[in-house]
């Protein structure tokens, strides 16, 4: 949590009742976060473009409407968002700002969100033990499903932790510890930049999300533009929330909430997101808080200026309304804080944010400059012991690292491998050969520790770790076809495991289209075995989801050429997200399909090469029979990574 300057306790403790005093002390706390953030948006620039980190993508212009829903955000919930949500994951206690500029560092020590793999205000908070693979209790936490930068993919995934509670709420025996749910009265938090709208995987979920009833609360931050391309040219009528107008709940409950508030209203905002989210809490019904006239005072991102496609009209009226100005004239109109004050606590947040981006930046150079000075330690011991003719080869790289300002290791690494291959000859049995060769040794270690770790589960659970089951045949067994030793193989493990669920397009009633699946829906329940709509990319969000939460979902892409429009989330989302979490994270979703038979190009297709290619975190297996099917199904369910069968 932000640390709460002096200043704000001493004006909270004049307070002339407790009602008023909690009231203003909420006030005065959300506003010093708002204006920490931006501060830390302004510094974040500026340590960009002066070259010490290569790339910004910030919040500044959504503080306001974010310390507003921070408020209705309870332990046990879910957020699924994009990479402008850094003041919710401030107010709410998930990031500190050392870990905000950690992560712009790119950071592999310090980022405890993704261990320096992911581009800053991508956030992720422990799902699992990283030793162990064993899962943490998410309803005694603020639980963040790792991002992912594609816009729009955040919502399919959210649809999955949405629908989790409704899972639970159906079957209430399933976690009767609590470790993933309380009742199934969780809600799920998506953010997405009104331009990210336009995405098909918006508006598929969006749908799903209507039709299945899931508590999927979505926030859309309206600032006008997506990078330069105005609202005109992407929303029709300008407005989300008017295109959703159909989707709008009707007498009978069917469809969702949609709520409009403007993004400077500070008080509305507040009343907005309460009432919403109480009444999902209430109903578990979808909602669309449609957040509307924000700014974006840095423009989309560190490289480029918004000058370049706004108006100065347009520029004007984001200079009025800005949301942090206009909280501020609503404080002081409301002589909740005098115009003296509220400049106190804008310098303090500035201070504030130059001593934590300082720590950061300690803390992630510190190592690089010792690494550096022992290479130049080991330079001079070459110095010193080597002869005439490597002297001028050393010379050159105690220059070339002497001019090295703020090197990257990767930089360092490069040296003493050009050192090495250059002067190893020369310097054989020598202190500073073994000196360069043991810091070589140890930089690739920290290397394959820093990027090449937790593609696939490394803990006791890992697939691989499972025990092989040989399969054994009666001395005159009978005749069963393909699909029967599959259906009994689920029937199996559905009375076995009831974590396990298996959905998709024809899976429920029908049993699916070559009926593995046939009479599992009877046998166990709807809430188990189900249909979905022709929605391949949701179906996939909804597995990820739900894995993310505990369950084991067999979700059904019904041909193998059909996977293509699932590809962006087998891709982006769940084949990296144990990777890309630093490993605090998994989701062991087993994506079943048919094909592979070279019978068409779209619809039982082979497009196995590129699976291959691109699902790597994921396993992909393909059985020569269905005896053998069924011992991949068992494998991977002992297991707890991700695969394509």
């Amino acid at each position: 949590m932000l640390e709460f300057p002096t200043l704000l306790r001493a004006k909270i403790s004049a307070g002339t009742s407790d009602e008023d005093t909690l009231f203003l002390e909420e006030v005065l706390k959300d506003y010093w976060i708002s204006c920490v953030s931006r501060e830390a948006s302004l510094l974040a620039r500026k340590e960009v473009l002066t070259g010490k980190a290569k790339f910004g993508i910030i919040g500044d212009g959504k503080e306001v409407p974010q310390v507003a829903m921070a408020r209705a955000f309870r332990k046990g919930d879910y957020r699924t968002g994009y990479y402008r949500d850094q003041t919710l994951m401030f107010a709410l206690g998930v990031s500190s700002v050392e870990n905000f500029f950690s992560q712009l560092y790119a950071d592999t020590e310090n980022d405890p969100f993704s261990g320096g793999r992911q581009m800053n205000s991508h956030y992720a908070t422990p799902f699992i033990d990283k030793k162990t693979g064993e899962w943490l209790k998410q309803t005694e936490q603020f639980n963040i499903s790792s991002d992912i930068s594609c816009t729009g993919g955040q919502v399919a995934r959210g649809l999955g932790l949405a629908m989790a509670s409704k899972k639970f709420r159906e079957l209430p025996d399933l976690d009767t510890e609590h470790i993933f749910t309380n009742h199934g009265n969780e809600i799920c938090f998506c953010t997405i930049g009104d331009a990210s709208t336009s995405e098909g995987a918006f508006w598929e979920s969006l749908n799903a999300a209507a039709v299945m009833q899931v508590p999927l609360a979505v926030a859309v931050w309206d600032d006008g533009y997506g990078i330069s391309v105005p609202i005109d040219m992407q929303t029709v009528k300008k407005s989300i929330s008017e295109a959703l107008a159909g989707f709008q709940s009707d007498e009978q409950g069917e469809g969702i909430d949609i709520y409009v508030a403007q993004g400077w209203d500070y008080p509305t905002l507040c009343e907005v997101f309460e009432h919403g989210t109480e009444k999902m809490r209430n109903d578990h019904k979808p909602v669309l808080f449609h957040i509307t006239e924000l700014t974006q005072p840095q423009g989309h991102s560190t490289s480029g200026s918004h000058e370049r496609y706004k108006s100065k009209e347009r520029l004007e009226w984001e200079k009025e309304h800005d949301c942090i100005a206009k909280m501020r004239q609503w404080m002081e109109s409301c002589n909740m804080a005098s115009e003296a004050e509220l400049d106190e606590i804008g310098e303090n947040a500035r201070e504030y944010v130059k001593v934590c981006r300082q720590r950061a930046w300690d803390a992630y150079t510190k190592p690089l400059q010792e690494n550096q000075q022992l290479l130049i330690q080991v330079l001079q011991k070459m110095t010193d012991e080597a002869n005439a003719s490597t002297l001028p080869i050393v010379a050159s790289f105690q220059e070339e690292l002497k001019g090295l300002v703020n090197p990257a290791f990767s930089e360092l690494a490069k040296i003493g491998r050009k050192l090495l291959f250059q002067t190893q000859k020369n310097i054989e049995g020598t202190a500073a050969l073994a000196t360069l060769q043991q810091w070589l040794g140890e930089s690739v270690s920290h290397k394959n520790n820093r990027f090449h770790t937790h593609l696939y589960s490394e803990t006791a659970q890992a697939t691989l770790n499972v025990k092989t089951i040989v399969p054994t045949y009666a001395p005159d067994p009978p005749l069963k076809t393909g699909y029967e030793v599959l259906n009994h193989f689920f029937d199996y493990a559905l009375a076995n495991n009831p974590a396990l669920i298996a959905f998709g397009e024809d899976v429920g009633v029908i049993g699916g289209v070559n009926q593995a699946f046939i009479g599992m829906q009877k046998k166990y329940g709807e809430a188990r075995v189900f249909d979905t709509g022709i929605r391949e990319w949701s179906i996939i969000g909804q597995a990820i989801g739900l894995a993310q939460r505990g369950f084991r979902p067999i979700a059904e892409i019904q041909y193998l050429d059909y996977i293509y429009y699932a590809f962006s989330p087998l891709v982006d989302d769940l084949a990296t997200l144990r990777y890309r979490s630093d490993g605090i994270q998994k989701a062991p979703v087993i994506v079943r399909t048919r094909g592979h038979r070279l019978e068409g190009i779209w619809h039982s297709g082979s497009p196995m090469g590129t699976l291959i290619s691109a699902l790597r975190g994921m396993y992909i297996v393909v059985p020569r029979n269905m005896v053998q099917g069924a011992g991949f199904y068992n494998t991977l369910l002992k297991g707890d990574d991700p695969a394509l069968l």
